[in-house]
């Protein structure tokens, strides 16, 4: 049966009330997909549905093929902020606008890149496993440390680099007084690299990023310094960042991206202990779920009703 419903995808790990904001009018018709779909049963399921107008996706890829099964696409938005899964050139061809979920992920992944930061200055593995384990008395031998008076180098000052930076310093310093104290804006991170104690990486990934981290940038870091990555797998060189943690060429590192996700099980890197890790989870809190799935859905609505949110459009030539 025809219908005049514009038929949107939209992934599972979309909210409630961002479902809500949808289904309110009368003229769309939402179909829900596993957020971890394989390429071939995502096109096939397109093409089951097509007519398809827009898509909410996570963590799926989309490009030509897809927007070939779509056959009538308006719209492809991400739950998030990251684009590297989604082909902007071929959507551009197709005058079809990419959005994404602007600020609403920012303060997380900000958090969770500090939070890293904690755990490995204050020890917090070590020290939970000293009281587990019954080797309180070896306390003294691995003295947590201070990020008070620390060098921050954080490489991307976009939406979550600039927050970082605000967690770092205090708020109620004038700008001037930021600057005199020793903040400034650096060109050349082979030259910034060596006065850092923590590198944070909040760049987005592009054919100049991916391997960004390597074996030789590395090696220009203090052995004392730490490596935080909550941006993408990918930009750092995650064999060389092994071989510079296992001679002690690095003093530790905390990743939420890998090169391949999920990465194998049993990875000589993962077993290092000065190393953090979680799943690609830094701009997945609850509350952040909600502030993305909500932008998302008003991406979707601004762009059927023909005036999609500007600052939230990459492909900007499409408008």
């Amino acid at each position: 049966m025809t219908t005049n419903k514009k038929k949107i995808f939209v992934t599972q790990t979309m909210s409630p009330r961002a479902r809500a904001l949808l289904t309110e009018r009368d003229d769309i018709e939402l179909v829900e997909f596993p957020n971890l779909i394989s390429a071939k049963d995502f096109e096939a399921m397109l093409k089951q549905h097509a007519p398809v107008h827009g898509v909410a996706l996570g963590a799926t890829r989309f490009g030509e093929p897809e927007l070939e099964a779509c056959r009538d696409m308006k719209v492809v938005t991400r739950i998030g902020v990251g684009y590297d899964a989604v082909d902007v050139p071929a959507l551009s061809r197709r005058k079809v606008p990419l959005m994404v979920a602007g600020t609403a992920n920012s303060p997380s992944v900000a958090e969770q890149a500090l939070f890293m930061m904690l755990m490995l200055a204050k020890r917090a593995t070590e020290m939970h496993e000293m009281v587990m384990n019954g080797t309180w008395a070896s306390r003294l031998s691995q003295l947590p440390f201070d990020l008070y008076g620390k060098t921050l180098l954080i490489v991307g000052f976009g939406r979550i680099g600039t927050r970082t930076a605000k967690r770092c310093y205090d708020p109620y310093k004038q700008a001037a007084e930021i600057a005199s104290a020793g903040c400034e804006t650096v060109a050349d991170l082979g030259a910034a690299l060596p006065r850092a104690d923590f590198v944070s990486i909040h760049c987005p990934k592009t054919p100049e990023t991916v391997g960004m981290f390597n074996a030789a940038r590395l090696k220009l870091m203090k052995p004392t310094a730490y490596l935080i990555n909550t941006a993408r797998g990918g930009i750092v060189d995650e064999k060389a960042l092994h071989e510079a943690l296992l001679k002690r060429r690095l003093a530790g590192a905390g990743l939420d991206v890998f090169e391949q996700e999920p990465p194998p099980v049993g990875e000589a890197l993962h077993s290092l202990p000065n190393v953090i890790l979680a799943p690609h989870v830094a701009g997945v809190t609850v509350e952040a779920v909600d502030r993305m799935s909500e932008q998302t859905a008003l991406n979707i609505l601004s762009a059927l009703d023909g005036a999609p949110i500007r600052q939230n459009v990459i492909n900007q030539d499409v408008l």
